[in-house]
């Protein structure tokens, strides 16, 4: 008789980003700015005075004060995991217990609920209204309803572009006194709307951050948890000792100190943002070609449209990467260069 995999694993595929080589990547919503040579420099003799032969700072003191520095959160409330991805798995899978109920909402990223399902969490899906909002009201409505343990939303939202303001949040957090809320802020620095600084006011609160984004360390792998202590105790305790590693840390430490070039690098984006969501609207009123166009508080435009698997094919063949949903695209904001060739080949597709 041989080994067969459980019900949880047996049908469980792997994670299937765009591969291959594309001129222009607009797909995964990552920082379009690449470190210069003075920061690379910078790094480069950071890591070179690393003690290969050591385990890491099990802590990742030295980032968690970075982080501290930047974004003024005091370091006792901060958590460090190998991207906000870890820590989605390692709060899902602790905090909650199987058969527990989490409540996410649909649009949102998808990895809240493939966590949640692989320990055996149960998950609720909250439908949004329309026109992609969240009804604060409704929210709360429903999390009751189905008795949940947990909420999960990322705010602004992946893959919508939309926000939720700061009131609307405060009230279904403190509506919710008995429910986990893990508010993700994955695209909050490009937003105004952040209650990073209140989350010490509330004892059912974790707010994730991650360094993929305006940061611009995809490559490394590195995101935060902030919340009170009680459960900041709790996500060191549950987390891998050494979950984030030694060159990873130096990295990190060495650019979140660069508070002047992570606050040019993210007002380039936020202006380059809003440049590529007015030439959509044009495009739009050229060709009356779009269904919905979200005006964005992120780094990308999220568009719905009938035409969704042509497009996608389309800016393939000119080697440009975006990204598809059922019913709609989702373009990441580049540089001035590439959103222009990207405007240049989305005219050329509705042209033909």
């Amino acid at each position: 008789m041989s080994y067969k995999l459980n019900k949880k694993l047996v049908n469980l595929v792997p994670y299937d980003p765009i591969t291959g080589h594309y001129d222009i990547r607009l797909d995964a919503n990552e920082s379009c700015f690449n470190l210069n040579d003075e920061l690379k420099s910078k790094i480069a003799k950071s890591i070179s005075q690393i003690d290969f032969n050591r385990y890491p700072d099990c802590l990742a003191k030295a980032p968690i004060k970075a982080f501290s520095e930047l974004y003024n959160v005091p370091e006792e409330l901060i958590s460090a995991g190998n991207g906000s991805d870890e820590l989605i798995s390692i709060i899902e899978g602790c905090f909650f217990e199987a058969g527990d109920t989490i409540v996410n909402v649909s649009y949102d990223f998808s990895m809240y609920e493939f966590y949640a399902q692989l320990y055996e969490v149960n998950v609720e899906t909250y439908q949004k209204e329309a026109d992609l909002t969240i009804d604060p009201d409704k929210l709360i409505a429903f999390s009751k309803e189905k008795k949940a343990k947990g909420l999960i939303f990322s705010n602004p939202c992946n893959p919508t572009s939309l926000g939720l303001d700061r009131t609307a949040v405060r009230k279904i957090i403190e509506s919710l006194e008995d429910v986990l809320v893990i508010l993700d802020e994955a695209y909050m620095d490009f937003w105004d709307q952040s209650i990073l600084s209140e989350v010490d006011k509330y004892s059912n609160l974790i707010i994730l951050k991650t360094c993929s984004k305006a940061i611009g360390l995809a490559a490394v792998r590195f995101g935060f948890a902030v919340s009170s202590r009680t459960i900041t105790n709790a996500i060191r305790a549950a987390k891998s000792p050494y979950n984030n590693d030694t060159v990873a840390q130096t990295i990190v430490s060495d650019i979140l100190s660069e508070k002047q070039y992570l606050a040019e690098c993210c007002d380039t984006i936020i202006r380059n943002t809003k440049k590529l969501y007015k030439d959509i609207l044009s495009i739009n009123e050229k060709y009356s070609c779009f269904e919905k166009i979200f005006e964005p508080c992120t780094n990308f435009v999220f568009i719905v449209t009938d035409k969704y698997e042509e497009i996608y094919k389309y800016m393939l063949d000119n080697s440009i990467a975006i990204r598809k949903f059922k019913g709609a695209i989702r373009i990441t904001a580049g540089t001035e260069m590439e959103n222009y060739r990207l405007i240049e080949v989305l005219d050329s597709y509705f042209k033909k």
